[in-house]
């Protein structure tokens, strides 16, 4: 059964990319800061176009620990008004998409007899940055009470702890719920749709000519402002730009393992405020597994899949069986995804852990406007300076933001069965599909209708599309996922009027990419 042409979402979002329109605000990038930056445009009435090279939120931000925090650490590094900025939005975001986002209790357990207060102190600091916006107070517990809150805590030298809370959130699912609000208010996004050159008219950039990966035409479109927001990899498109660009950015990558909830099995998540190597680490329940990370490894070069290195593995497991008994071994590990951080450069010899998490803009002689740096808790401040920046430089006329009270698309306080609860109000509509109630997998929470749904609605265009970013069973069952592939295939085939070659091709590339997430051995 093919579906109609009707159903196919990013056919008309390319029909409206390529007519000559004329457009307020153009944004290269598809995750956090672009989403970001296009739902602010298009809700100020800017008319904008967005385009992402691959798939939305296919680089950082689907690979994140999960997390809506103002940043423990940034506190301990003196960065007051960040942690600030951040709680602040992070208090913003849980009333914009209370679908996406709930409050979790992080316990730092303590070992040692300065800790409790040492600590304490510190997240009472946290707690009155947050102001009016703070979730719930942090407190101390004594050691029987850390036990109740994470039953699998090293019993030995146990001293109690401080409980503090913070928000988490479903990364890749926050980027689609952008996607679908700034589709809501008016705004076009294509997805594989690779900014391959701008475009420049008087000296100033006036445009770009991207290619559509799906068919290999070449497209130019013309806009009054361009914003660069493609993360770790905005300095290919400066150099677009300008080909003498000196690169703005010191990346750095942040490896995760996934491991069953048993593990984990209480309602907190752990935090370990300093790591042997003077690091932070957090095992943190998530869609009924337990995400323990990271990293902080400066790497050379980016790329759209980096791979963790044997020792960040070691560091991770190691570190968590100084905490957790019983402790996950590499046999236990269900998935591995790796995140890279667009730091901006700092001095030479500055330590990645030590550069600033802010948010950068840039504005070259030509009028390109970079945005780097930030994390998700902040996207929707990065998307709010980048558009009064380019409404200034593009002479668009001045209107207020509606971002910070702005209901995200599918807004609803209900509390929903498990996986449902990140479609908050489609979660109904998706549940009156075919397949509703057959499982994709047995070791997966998902079912055949949402691959539908995401096809028709999210525009999914590949397997992995589906299974790593619209639903998140790469990250949770990387083998389950790669077992789940040839159905899905089939699904989409019908959905997208593809053929059985397709469906075939579809899985060895699944399945290629799947491997890299399973440990060797």
């Amino acid at each position: 059964m093919t579906q109609p042409a009707s159903t196919d979402t990013r056919r008309h979002s390319l029909q409206a990319a390529t007519q000559d329109t004329l457009w307020d605000v153009l944004v290269i990038g598809g995750g956090a800061s672009g989403l970001g930056a296009a739902v602010e445009a298009a809700t100020r009435g800017y008319t904008t176009l967005l385009l992402e090279a691959v798939d939305y939120a296919k680089g950082t931000s689907s690979r994140s620990t999960k997390l809506v925090h103002g940043g423990v650490r940034y506190l301990a590094q003196g960065n007051v008004s960040l942690v600030r900025e951040a709680l602040h939005e992070r208090g913003l975001l849980k009333k914009n998409a209370p679908h996406l986002v709930h409050d979790l209790g992080f316990l730092i357990a303590s070992y040692k007899w300065w800790s409790k207060p040492f600590y304490g102190i510190g997240l009472k600091v946290y707690d009155a940055l947050a102001g009016k916006l703070n979730l719930k107070s942090s407190r101390l517990v004594n050691a029987q009470q850390a036990l109740q809150l994470a039953p699998t805590l090293q019993k030995a030298g146990l001293k109690g702890g401080v409980l503090y809370f913070d928000g988490q959130f479903d990364d890749s699912r926050l980027a689609i719920t952008l996607l679908r609000t700034f589709e809501d208010y008016g705004g076009v996004a294509l997805n594989y749709a690779p900014v391959v050159g701008l475009t420049k008219a008087g000296g100033q950039v006036s445009g770009a000519i991207f290619r559509d990966a799906e068919t290999g035409q070449t497209h130019t479109v013309r806009a009054k402002s361009v914003i660069n927001a493609t993360g770790v990899f905005v300095d290919s498109v400066r150099q677009m730009d300008d080909a003498a660009a000196r690169p703005m950015l010191s990346p750095s990558q942040g490896v995760h393992v996934v491991v069953d909830r048993h593990f984990l099995p209480g309602d907190s998540a752990l935090m370990v405020p300093r790591t042997d190597d003077g690091r932070v680490l957090f095992a943190v329940p998530w869609h009924d597994h337990v995400v323990i990370g990271t990293t902080d490894t400066p790497v050379p070069e980016v790329s759209l899949e980096p791979r963790a290195l044997p020792e960040e593995i070691d560091f991770i497991l190691s570190t968590a069986a100084q905490y957790l008994t019983p402790a996950p071994t590499r046999a236990d590990v269900r998935s591995v995804y790796v995140g890279l951080r667009p730091l901006v450069k700092a001095a030479e010899g500055t330590d990645t852990k030590a550069i600033s998490r802010d948010h950068v803009i840039r504005i070259s002689e030509s009028g390109l406007l970079t945005l780097t740096g930030g994390k998700w808790t902040t996207y929707r401040r990065m998307g709010e300076d980048a558009v009064n920046r380019a409404a200034v430089l593009a002479g668009l006329p001045e209107r207020l933001t509606l971002t910070p009270g702005l209901p995200l698309h599918g807004w609803s306080q209900e509390a929903r069965a498990d996986h449902w609860q990140v479609y908050g109000s489609d979660a109904e509509k998706i549940q009156m599909l075919e397949g509703a109630n057959t499982p994709l997998h047995p070791e997966l929470p998902y079912s055949e209708a949402e691959v539908r749904w995401a096809a028709r609605v999210e525009q999914a265009r590949t397997v992995e599309d589906v299974l790593s970013r619209r639903l998140r069973a790469l990250l949770l069952n990387a083998q389950a996922s790669m077992e789940a592939a040839p159905r899905v295939a089939e699904l989409l085939a019908e959905e997208l009027g593809q053929d059985a070659a397709w469906q075939a091709a579809q899985v060895k590339a699944y399945r290629d990419l799947a491997a890299g997430y399973l440990l060797p051995g």
